[in-house]
Parts: C-alpha cells; structure tokens; sequence
C-alpha cells in the first residue's frame, strides 16, 4: 500500500452490490467521487455548492473485489496541481488489501461556463499545506 494524506471511510450499501454479490466496477467511480466531496469539504473547506470543478481524466486499475459487508477506506491525495487542474491519485482499500487504484484529474472551471480558470490561490495553498 502506498501512503496518501487523506482517507475517508465508504459505506458499501446494498444498490452498489451486482448479481455477481460484489460492487460493481462503476461504483467504484462513486467512492473515488465522494472521497473527493470529503477532501473539498474537509481540506479545502468547500461545500458541494462551491465545488467549481469538472472531470477531465478517470483512470481504475482493479485489483479485488468488494463484498457488501467489507470495510472501505479510500485513501487519497493531491499528485500534481497545474494552473486550472488538479491531478489526485487513490487507493480503494478493504481492511489491508488495494481493491483498486485510480488517478483522476479535475478543472476548475467558470460556473458561468466560460471555460477553465486558475485554481483559487487560497486552494493552492491549502492543497500544498496538506501533503506537506
């Protein structure tokens, strides 16, 4: 397991569980995205309606699958902050062992929906600090 700087616990709930009894591959999409909701709200102190990013990039490697009853934990963090983006990489664990591995990358964009803009300073800041 590699070490991240931030980690947030999943709740596996029944509708993520497939006909084959383990979590469908694009649920793990979903944790990758609330992990994300968590590191804004809790490092960036940015609520769901200030999270002003896009999706460009989603890259998963699975490794294991996921039972109802396991215990998730994505651990995450910060791999790159470019002027307008940001590059996260994650671990999708079950107790000690990596279900999965993911790279994402997000742009802040205009809500206006004029196109990409700087990353607030203040986010920059805070990002920088937190992996420090």
């Amino acid at each position: 397991m590699s070490t991240f700087e931030y980690e947030t616990e999943i709740q596996v709930r029944f509708r993520d569980v497939d006909a084959m009894h383990h979590v469908n591959n694009a649920v793990y999409a979903t944790y990758l995205e609330q992990a994300r909701v968590d590191y804004y709200a809790d490092v960036l102190g940015v609520g769901l309606d200030g999270i002003d990013t896009v999706l460009v990039n989603l890259e998963i490697d699975y490794r294991s699958q996921i039972e109802l009853d396991d215990p998730v934990t994505v651990a995450m963090g910060v791999r790159d902050i470019g002027k307008s983006s940001v590059t996260m990489g994650y671990e999708v664990r079950v107790g000690d062992r990596v279900a999965a591995t993911a790279e994402t990358v997000q742009v802040y964009v205009d809500p206006d929906g004029d196109g990409s803009r700087p990353l607030p300073a203040d986010w920059v800041d805070r990002m920088e600090a937190y992996r420090a």
